[in-house]
């Protein structure tokens, strides 16, 4: 939820402080005993990230100053002040926050203490914060881009500088916040670094200041966002500007010496943005475009206006040309969806992945040739299997320990697809057409859930369709196809018999041949043409899209 200041004279109005009268005085030593008790990490329960989050306010805004040392091998000096409404009492309050150095933080400008707890900031101010109060948290820290093989997301260094990957809970290593997709807020990001970069965020800018040897730009977002879609760009970049439908500004950031090179995959935004909004709708933003980060990272990300993509995934000629278009669609759909309406608890990715996943396939369909049916068949082939391994779409298994992104499975992405399929051969495409739209109109620039979607689409198609989307979204097996009946899906222990058996032949016929090169017919092969005949498999992730 986002609460936003009424005016600006509430916003400059001191909070009230908690007056403790005599005869409350017992309840008072309870809460001073509690202050004094050892700081704990919080959460606020989510099933796959349960201490993600923290209970007892909401963020409205978020101010990021980043000063960036002219190295990607050092930390970054950094501010971040936090406005923010409570909704409890509060002796403490806890922030999302690992890997930086914490020098000092102040609640409502007045020092206050401060400790770790896992990957907590663990802030006590001065005085209880009471219910319904505003209050501004302001820390200063440091944000160290060099991570250990243990930690994945955050800071991405790239080779020219760095970009930021969080998703899905690496925003807290980054700045402290609480770092959890329900608590959307508004962002200022400031970055000052040496003259000769260029810093590009979230939103527009709104100044840019130089003095002496560096920099300072400011970005500030219009609509408020999850701080998993946070991105800062710094490199020695060029930043090219267009103009998309209804005259929305696309600025796409490239290394300078790629900018001709790039510009013809970079040109097609604007059509792609079209052609999304004759399927749901009116762009959600300020603004848009991609950020071609010179960096093995193994995924694409939609954060917010701005997308991250590997600078190679446009280089290197190892997909074809229609596959790389869809790519650049799924990132540009999840803007609509994941972005503008975000995920209530990460059990729900698959509204996010699966949308973005339908728009990829329905957009090859319409613009390659790609037939979609042909896409859901394979992947109802592969359903039963995706499930096994990863859950169902809307109940994911939890991520391995140390593989916090290990939610991002086939299941909620061509798995997701395939039950939104299901729903539109269920209830027609009109009703499925008008319900994408009326999703994302109705919940933009907020968080929704599985719920809410099964109860949408029960309102725009007038029937009751729990006993239709529960296997579809929480079934161990995938249920029957509407309109194919003749599809089916591979039984996952059969399959795993069906390798072992053909691992166990194979094996035996390699044990007869004598070790040599491999054969001609072997080293013989293209593999550009054999990663194109790739990336038209469905794998749930493809090039690593998330």
């Amino acid at each position: 939820m986002l609460l936003t200041p009424r005016n600006e004279a509430q916003r400059a109005r001191p909070r009230r402080r908690l007056k403790v009268p005599a005869v409350l005085a017992t309840a008072v030593s309870v809460c001073l005993l509690a202050a004094s008790a050892p700081a704990t990490p919080l959460g606020i329960g989510d099933r796959l990230y349960p201490h993600l989050g923290n209970p007892g306010y909401d963020v409205a805004s978020y101010d990021l100053s980043f000063t960036y040392p002219g190295t990607n091998s050092k930390p970054l000096r950094a501010v971040t002040t936090i406005d923010a409404w409570t909704t409890e009492d509060l002796q403490r309050v806890n922030l999302d926050f690992a890997h930086g150095k914490v020098e000092s933080v102040q609640v409502d400008g007045e020092a206050a203490a401060f400790s770790s707890a896992g990957e907590d900031l663990v802030v006590t101010p001065s005085e209880p914060v009471p219910d319904g109060s505003w209050m501004r948290i302001t820390v200063r820290h440091t944000s160290d881009p060099v991570y250990g093989q243990k930690r994945e997301g955050g800071w991405v260094r790239t080779a020219d500088g760095l970009a930021m990957a969080n998703q899905a809970d690496a925003a807290h290593v980054v700045f402290p916040c609480n770092d959890h997709p329900s608590d959307k807020a508004l962002f200022t990001i400031r970055v000052t670094a040496p003259n000769g970069y260029t810093a590009v965020a979230n939103g527009l800018p709104t100044d840019v200041d130089r003095a002496g040897g560096s920099t300072t730009w400011t970005y500030r977002t219009r609509h408020p966002m999850a701080t998993e879609l946070a991105q800062v760009s710094i490199g020695r970049s060029k930043v090219v500007h267009r103009t998309g439908p209804h005259g929305l500004p696309v600025r796409d950031v490239v290394a300078a010496e790629d900018r001709e090179r790039l510009e013809p995959w970079l040109k097609k935004t604007p059509g792609q943005i079209a052609w999304m909004e004759k399927k749901v709708g009116r762009y959600p933003f300020e603004t848009y475009g991609l950020l071609m980060a010179h960096a093995s990272t193994g995924f694409e990300l939609e954060t917010q206006t701005l997308s991250l993509f590997e600078r190679e995934l446009f280089t290197q000629a190892a997909f074809p040309k229609w596959y790389v278009e869809a790519i650049m669609v799924h990132e540009l759909a999840h803007q609509w969806f994941g972005d503008s309406v975000s995920p209530r608890t990460w059990s729900d990715l698959w509204l996010s992945e699966g949308h973005a996943t339908w728009y990829e396939a329905l957009y090859a369909a319409e613009t390659a040739g790609r037939p979609l049916e042909t896409r859901m068949k394979a992947a109802y082939a592969a359903s039963d299997r995706w499930r096994a391994a990863g859950g169902p779409p809307a109940a994911p298994k939890a991520p391995a320990p140390g593989k916090k992104n290990g939610i991002f499975r086939p299941n909620v992405y061509d798995g997701a697809a395939l039950a939104l399929y299901a729903l539109r051969q269920e209830i027609g495409r009109g009703a499925f057409e008008r319900l994408e739209r009326l999703w994302v109109s109705r919940h933009r620039d907020g968080v929704a859930s599985t719920a809410d979607f099964v109860e949408l689409a029960e309102e725009v198609s007038g029937r009751d369709l729990d006993g239709f989307l529960h296997p579809w979204l929480y079934g161990k097996k995938t249920p029957p196809m509407p309109g194919h009946p003749e599809w089916k899906s591979v039984d996952p222990e059969k399959a795993a018999t069906k390798a072992g058996k053909q691992a166990g032949k194979q094996a035996g016929k390699q044990a007869g041949k004598p070790a040599g090169k491999p054969s001609a017919k072997e080293t013989g092969k293209v593999a550009g043409k054999g990663a194109a005949k790739d990336a038209g498999k469905v794998t749930g992730k493809g090039a690593g899209r998330k």
